[in-house]
């Protein structure tokens, strides 16, 4: 998979810029704030249609637009794709409408739409037209940061394979939001026909929370077998052990331990099947009954599931060590690309922003060499990398890399 051309109006510090991108591995580098990361960024949002950087998708759109006298404000993305099945026109467009409603915090008139070969789409439907695997230096918090970390992860990268898991977990947020209204309001003491229509809305939970979950599971066990055998190894020298742990939200109102919960996750990953998956969800849903009602929230289910990064059986969230949690990301992050390519039968683009400044030597060379194996495979492989220092690469790396300088908003060949 390939972008062939990027063509951005209005996006962050680019207010019009058309770049031709070639196959294999492109380096961008110049000092910082010049727009490096800007255009890892739009690849990254049009394959999923979310910024890693941005809080609200109104930031994107460059300032000095939203400056300007015009009634309608547009930024828009586009990328000319190359995939196995044939070319993709895929386009984002940020729309502000009605200026004056507008304010910085995210309110306001403001719409995004999604195109596929002119053709206007469900935002849905974008995910999966471009694959990506994105490597930034704050991926530590994969280990360190808040479970809600974690689930995005899980999120963006199932929704670029599965379609299936995507929708379901759109169907499993939408009823969890009436149930949880639901729930304020019997909390508030509005009860009248709420015990009936809360049972309904649980048994609705069932279906799409049990996709959900089983494939989460299915994920991370085979992202374990591969950060385990075929990466981490490599990194380490086999020296330490890496697990990914799953810990499913059926126990988090504190009936459980941590080593208990990596248990029931183990015990998860066995289930043969979704109907046996489906009836366990609904038992734990039915032990909540009384707690969620006393809440006001439901206190089980895929939105409270978490997973842990264990080297050595150690959780590297409170005990690993800074180069630890290092090398397991890069692990972690190598075994995305190949059970992404192993899912689809291509290799995803490789989104690198200024990682290598962040690994030593040692981990450094074996991440650019890793890259340089990708991009070179059946002439179909593509990475991105930003850095501001050129000297970290080695010579033969450059010798293949194509290396652009970006200044200003500004992309140009390097000398």
């Amino acid at each position: 998979m390939q972008v062939r051309r990027l063509s951005l109006t209005n996006f962050r510090n680019y207010a019009r810029l058309v770049l031709d991108l070639p196959p294999g591995v492109v380096l961008l580098h110049g000092d910082n704030a010049q727009g490096k990361t800007n255009l890892l960024e739009a690849i990254y949002f049009l394959a999923t249609t979310r910024s890693p950087h941005a809080s609200v998708d109104q930031q994107l759109i460059n300032w000095d637009a939203l400056q300007s006298d015009d009634p309608v404000i547009a930024g828009r993305l586009e990328a000319d794709v190359l995939r196995p099945d044939g070319p993709r026109h895929l386009e984002m467009r940020l729309i502000i409408e009605e200026r004056g409603m507008w304010t910085t915090n995210g309110q306001g008139s403001f719409r995004r739409e999604a195109v596929i070969n002119k053709r206007t789409v469900r935002l849905m439907d974008l995910l999966g037209q471009l694959r990506v695997v994105l490597f930034l230096p704050e991926d530590v918090e994969l280990a360190t940061g808040p479970p809600a970390n974690r689930r995005r992860y899980l999120n963006i990268t199932l929704c670029q394979v599965d379609a299936e898991y995507c929708r379901e977990l759109s169907n499993y947020n939408k009823v969890l939001e009436q149930r949880n209204a639901l729930l304020r309001r019997m909390a508030e003491g509005q009860t009248r026909n709420a015990a009936d229509v809360l049972q309904v809305l649980t048994d609705k939970l069932v279906e799409p929370g049990s996709v959900v979950l089983q494939r989460r599971a299915a994920f991370l066990a085979e992202m374990a077998r591969l950060a385990q055998d075929i990466y981490f190894r490599d990194l380490i020298g086999g020296r330490e052990s890496l697990r990914l742990g799953y810990l499913p939200g059926w126990y988090t109102n504190g009936r459980k331990t941590g080593d208990e919960l990596l248990s029931e996750g183990d015990r998860l990953q066995e289930m043969p099947d979704r109907a046996t998956i489906a009836e366990r969800f609904a038992a734990e849903l039915a032990l909540a009954r009384a707690t969620d009602m006393a809440r006001g929230m439901s206190t089980v289910g895929p939105h409270r599931d978490d997973w842990a990064i264990l080297v050595n059986a150690k959780n590297l969230g409170p005990f690993g060590s800074r180069g630890q949690v290092r090398t397991a990301i890069l692990a972690l992050k190598l075994a995305e690309i190949g059970w992404m390519k192993a899912a689809t039968d291509d290799t995803p683009i490789l989104l690198l922003d200024e990682v290598s400044a962040e690994l030593d030597q040692h981990r450094r060379a074996a991440l650019l060499a890793y890259i340089l194996e990708q991009a070179r495979g059946r002439g179909t492989g593509q990475a991105l990398l930003t850095s501001t220092d050129p000297a970290l690469f080695t010579p033969e790396f450059l010798a293949v890399a194509t290396t652009l300088r970006v200044a200003g908003g500004r992309i140009e060949p390097s000398q």
